[in-house]
């Protein structure tokens, strides 16, 4: 058991925990008066800690846990590195909500963007002289390399916040483009590793790996036109679009038989727990793919990006539903924490909350999109981000309960 990992993880979820607080804050500003608190920094502040604190210290964590071999803890030389994640992500948390986009909170967001330049070199060294060499380790390259190249999205935006220059196009095309390469270049691409470093430790292989492998990577980098196409783009950005498209339908198709395939072998190794978590995150990825493919409608595109409830409830949907749901059945997989009553409650309510969530974005997009007013929307998001925050509160004092059986 990695113990190291398994204290990891208490922090992350702890992180997430903090995210889910604000969240109720900044629902709790919008359907009641809370002067005291500033929407737009707080909001910064949430998404933020969100990404660092949460998603990438325990991707960081994860992916580190590979290289552990039970005689070498690879977690003594990478400490540095986590905790100065850490520091950046509490840094933002402290300093977003009462100053914005400023010296400090710009100061600890670069911090993390040369965190992660350091994590890559560091880790990219280590995968080529592992001995143990595992199909995951294409994905973690790339997701790293995508981490990177969402840096110029995070720098475009700091440079227009601080210098007072954020024209609204550039501001969104900055925004959307440091949004794509973290979610569905970092996060996923990281996930996937995960899955298929797995599969393998159980001593298969998914076929097709390398095909799928290569269509959502050539089609990761054209795909972020998807979130532009409420600009005017050249006709040929958005034939990339269709074939970016058409390359991830077809690599989800692969992936989704390769696992088929081995269903029947699969099935007795993963604990109830673990397969509802991973099902209902393949769940929210094939929803996911499906409004990508949709949105390839210029028509349409404009629609979506033209209402704030249906981008949230998209942003929602793939951190939460895709990304934190596979993470933590993951977890659950290899036991890196506490499964207990308690824990299982939480991530109960937790679930609850995603979905409940999702389904009031959905109706207040679709009244939105047809002028309708639908009543008490905003109390109804109040209470889906109290769900969220009780099910990681339960979650996070589960884990102070006694020791993690080994």
């Amino acid at each position: 058991m990695n113990k190291s990992l398994i204290g990891w993880f208490r922090i992350a979820v702890f992180n997430l925990m903090l995210v889910a607080f604000i969240g109720v804050l900044l629902r709790y500003k919008i359907a009641y008066a809370l002067p005291v608190v500033h929407q737009k920094h707080l909001l910064h502040a949430h998404s933020h800690f969100a990404f660092t604190g949460w998603v990438t210290q325990i991707l960081m964590a994860l992916l580190v846990s590979r290289l552990y071999t039970g005689q070498q803890n690879p977690f003594k030389k990478y400490a540095p590195v986590l905790y100065a994640n850490l520091i950046a992500a509490y840094g933002m948390l402290f300093t977003f909500p009462f100053q914005g986009y400023g010296t400090y909170s710009i100061s600890f967001s670069t911090l993390s963007i040369f965190v992660a330049y350091a994590f890559t070199v560091m880790y990219w060294r280590d995968i080529n002289r592992s001995e143990q060499k595992t199909p995951g380790d294409a994905w973690f390259k790339a997701a790293l390399l995508f981490n990177v190249i969402s840096s110029a999205g995070a720098f475009a935006l700091a440079i227009m916040m601080a210098t007072k220059t954020a024209h609204p196009d550039k501001y969104l095309a900055a925004s959307y483009f440091f949004l794509h390469f973290q979610y569905n270049g970092w996060f996923f691409f990281a996930c996937m590793g995960l899955l298929v470093h797995q599969i393998h430790a159980w001593g298969m292989r998914l076929s097709h790996h390398k095909t799928i492998f290569w269509l959502f990577t050539l089609s990761c980098i054209p795909a972020y036109f998807l979130s532009a196409l409420w600009l005017p783009i050249p006709l040929w950005a958005y034939i990339l679009v269709i074939v970016a498209v058409c390359f991830q339908l077809a690599g989800f198709t692969l992936l989704c038989r390769a696992v088929k395939e081995r269903f029947r072998q699969l099935k007795p190794l993963i604990a109830p727990l673990a397969k509802w978590l991973t099902g209902l995150s393949g769940v929210a990825l094939t929803i996911k793919l499906l409004l990508q493919t949709g949105s390839t409608i210029p028509a349409l595109s404009k629609l979506a990006f033209g209402f704030r409830s249906i981008v949230i409830g998209y942003l929602h949907l793939v951190l939460l539903g895709v990304i934190t749901l596979f993470i933590l059945g993951y977890i659950v997989i290899n036991r890196y924490m506490q499964i207990n009553k308690t824990a299982v409650t939480g991530i109960i309510i937790f679930i609850a909350g995603i979905f409940f969530n999702e389904l009031v974005l959905f109706i207040q997009g679709t009244g939105a999109i047809s002028y309708t007013s639908v009543p008490y929307t905003n109390e109804m998001l109040l209470g889906a981000a109290v769900l969220l925050f009780a099910g990681l509160l339960i979650l996070s004092i589960s884990q102070r309960q006694g020791k993690v059986q080994e």
